[in-house]
């Protein structure tokens, strides 16, 4: 009876039909080929007349049944995918919203069963991405787009899991170069699936780049803008993609899943929970589960940064086609290009001088103007190329009769590009804006103190003698300052590990040899808070048959004066300022001048009086001239020897090198303790802590930090939050802990002094003397300070 009333309801119960043809195909044969008759019958009704939605729901239906049992009936259904196609690519507009909406799925599911191919698939569907016009607006269109496209997202990263499949990669980016190609604003379609692709990690090789790169150089101005913006944004986007996904595995846990299971009251639901965790920490787990990722920046993937650097700058800037940009996507366009040339050290002479109609303080949106100007600079561009772009900065942003704001910005913006070209600026203008240092605003005084510490440690040369500070000073009088950087020779070229001689020292007196230590595993674990060194500055290497006079101060304000004998021939002269200037280490400009005067009065005094007022004879003169060609003799000397040091210890650093290198592996641990024994011995500087030109310039960092004035209601807002919490420390008058009657001495004290004038204790308080008055006063006190309020 069970089986009648079943095969009775089964031709209009598809779901319960659909379930047991897939239990027992072969039983169920005649239901299906009834089923599938009904289809072709509908199928046919519905391609005269695509607009008839009467039978619309039952067609949907039966495309689904069909789908779902295809598999059980390859023969009867080989022809099914293509109906569906058919019917999809020529009457989509026609087609009733839910109908096209299930037909997709029906295919989706169709290629689920390896019915289809996925290549199949997309150059069914990708078409209607382009099928409307831009101008084309409604739901159903937005619908039938959005459904496309996360189909096309879903697709190819199921695709792409476990193993990228390069042939239908190429195949599906061969669409998108060609929608490209096209030069309309369906283009835009491309970048959107592109840069998700990208944010997925889906996609990341030069192919797709160069795809971007294609849409970046788009007439259309939303293509365009899409393009800029992946360059700028996309690799920020997967990381923080890539952040959350690690974030969601660390935040499972299947024991404590197991546990509640055990624990908990035994469901169906909390067994099938537990099932699909388990399904799910397998599927993570596997071997080449994800697609291999590469952590590539977009800008570092591109195969012609020059031309595509060139090309944009032409196009989008510098031509007639540029005005249909606004200043936003303008300065977009700058901060690409800019990020472009510092990157790979391009030269686009032009777009320094295109900054210069910008950079003035009445500008809108300078700040990031000038950090793209920042982030153009590099020490591969001629230096007055950019010189006029920090001659511009220097008159516009820095003077006394400008806001601090605009002069810190001016001066930042100037570190930030002098970091990268040192070159690019004159001394005097140098010595000019290190004077800011000591300005009243401290955005200002900030501003020119890490413009002064740069070059202090660049190129102290073109400072003043004042300026240089201690460090800077010794090292130039030994010869080991940083000489004046040389135009197309890149600095931060690095032959080896830095201090790696220290190491190899280290282990020699801790009697440690070869490989020792390479196998235990504390030594590849290395905690990741840096210890911070309780030493300010750096330290420097003194010679200890060399003399020094240092003063107490870096500015050199207070240097002591030495006394000087000086000969009054000239040449004799002219040979004591040169060895003054190896010799003298910590003398202001204003104090030089002074003993210049000083000097040239002794020396004639010198010459013609002796120390009782007679004259000197001619053969103290010659005594004198010898003594002097001793000295310059004895400093000749010194040096030779220090720059043999330097050659020793240039040998040994490259032997100890070589040895080190090919005798270990380097762990964390010798890493980390490298790192402390360069710190030890002023070796940071070193390892090229300068900033490089990769990094980006935050155009929010170059005002400074800058305090405005409040308003009424931020002041209060930020005096209630400093009030939470303290009610502890506030006053008690006037509150109760439990609500009570008022007592007869507080009534007394709210009642009228008319009504009390009369009252013995007033009237005695008037006749109090002053020493009961100051007893009776303390007492009040003491009181008042027990209870509280």
């Amino acid at each position: 009876m069970g089986k009648t009333r079943r095969a009775a309801i089964l031709p209009t119960n598809i779901i319960l039909l659909q379930n047991v043809v897939k239990r027992d195909p072969e039983s169920y044969y005649e239901e299906f080929k009834e089923q599938l008759r009904h289809y072709e019958s509908l199928r046919d009704i519905f391609l005269l007349n695509p607009q008839n939605t009467e039978a619309s729901n039952q067609f949907a239906d039966l495309i689904g049944f069909v789908s779902a049992v295809c598999l059980c009936y390859p023969k009867d259904t080989a022809n099914f995918p293509q109906d569906l196609r058919d019917i999809l690519t020529q009457n989509h507009r026609d087609l009733n919203p839910d109908l096209r909406e299930k037909i997709i799925l029906s295919l989706v599911m169709l290629r689920n069963k390896n019915v289809i191919t996925a290549e199949w698939l997309i150059q069914t569907i990708f078409p209607l991405l382009t099928a409307y016009s831009a101008s084309t607006t409604g739901q159903n269109v937005k619908l039938l787009r959005h459904q496309i496209y996360s189909t096309l997202v879903q697709l190819l990263k199921s695709v792409n899991t476990g193993a990228k499949n390069q042939k239908l990669n190429r195949s599906t980016q061969a669409l998108l170069f060609n929608l490209l190609e096209q030069r309309d604003s369906h283009g835009l379609w491309a970048t959107k699936l592109t840069r998700e692709l990208w944010r997925r990690g889906i996609w990341d090789d030069s192919r797709t780049v160069e795809l971007m790169t294609q849409a970046a150089l788009h007439p259309d101005v939303k293509v365009s803008v899409a393009g800029a913006k992946f360059f700028l944004g996309a690799d920020k986007e997967r990381e923080e993609n890539f952040e959350e996904d690690s974030d969601d595995e660390e935040g499972f846990d299947m024991s404590a899943l197991r546990h509640k299971m055990q624990v908990n009251k035994k469901s169906l639901k909390r067994g099938k929970k537990l099932e699909s965790a388990v399904k799910l920490m397998k599927k993570k787990n596997k071997a080449g589960h994800s697609a291999t990722y590469l952590n590539f920046s977009a800008i570092h993937l591109l195969r012609d940064p020059q031309g595509f650097a060139e090309h944009m700058f032409d196009t989008h800037l510098s031509s007639k086609n540029a005005n249909k940009f606004n200043l936003e996507q303008k300065i977009m366009f700058m901060n690409l290009i800019s990020r472009l040339i510092g990157t790979h050290k391009l030269t686009i002479l032009g777009m320094y001088t295109f900054f210069l109609k910008y950079l003035t303080p009445k500008q809108r949106d300078v700040t990031q103007i000038m950090a793209a100007a920042a982030q153009a600079s590099h020490d591969l561009v001629p230096p007055e190329q950019i010189n006029i772009v920090v001659r511009k900065i220097a008159d516009e942003f820095v003077s006394d009769g400008v806001a601090a704001e605009v002069a810190s910005a001016g001066i930042n913006t100037i570190r930030e590009i002098l970091s990268r070209a040192p070159l690019a600026i004159d001394a005097p203008l140098l010595q000019d804006l290190v004077e800011y240092k000591g300005s009243k605003a401290k955005p200002v005084m900030t501003a020119a103190r890490s413009l002064l510490a740069l070059y202090r440690e660049v190129a102290p040369e073109m400072l003043a003698r004042k300026d240089r500070g201690k460090t800077a000073t010794i090292e130039m009088s030994l010869g080991d300052g940083s000489n004046l950087p040389q135009f197309g020779v890149e600095g931060t070229t690095v032959t080896g590990i830095p201090g790696l001689e220290l190491l190899a020292k280290w282990r020699e007196e801790q009697g440690l040899k070869g490989a020792d230590g390479e196998d235990d595993e504390a030594n590849w674990e290395v905690d990741s808070e840096d210890n911070a060194s309780d030493v300010e500055g750096e330290w420097v290497t003194v010679q200890s048959d060399v003399e020094y006079e240092i003063s107490d101060s870096d500015d050199d304000e207070s240097s002591k004066k030495r006394k000087r004998e000086e000969d009054d021939d000239d040449d004799v002269k002219e040979d004591a300022e040169k060895d003054e200037e190896v010799s003298d280490l910590e003398l202001s400009d204003e104090e030089d001048e002074e003993e210049d005067d000083d000097e040239d009065d002794e020396g004639e005094g010198e010459a013609t009086k002796g120390g009782d007022g007679k004259l000197l004879s001619k053969k103290a003169k010659r005594q004198q001239k010898k003594i002097d060609e001793k000295l310059r003799l004895v400093k000749r000397v010194k040096v030779s020897v220090i720059q043999e040091k330097k050659e020793a210890e240039r040998l040994a650093a490259e032997r100890a090198m070589n040895e080190i290198l090919s005798s270990k592996i380097l762990t964390p641990a010798d890493f980390a303790k490298l790192e402390e024994l360069r710190t030890e011995a002023g070796l940071v500087k070193a390892m090229g802590g300068k900033q490089t030109n990769e990094e980006e310039v935050d155009s929010t960092t170059l005002v400074g930090k800058m305090k405005y004035k409040q308003l009424r209601e931020e002041r209060i807002a930020h005096a209630q939050e400093g009030r939470e919490g303290r009610e502890k420390f506030g006053s008690r008058k006037g509150k109760r802990d439990v609500a009570h009657s008022t007592t007869n001495r507080e009534k007394a004290r709210k009642k009228n002094f008319v009504m009390m004038i009369h009252k013995r204790a007033v009237q005695g308080k008037a006749k109090l003397s002053l020493r009961d008055r100051q007893k009776v006063l303390r007492a009040h006190i003491t009181k008042q300070k027990k209870k509280g309020y």
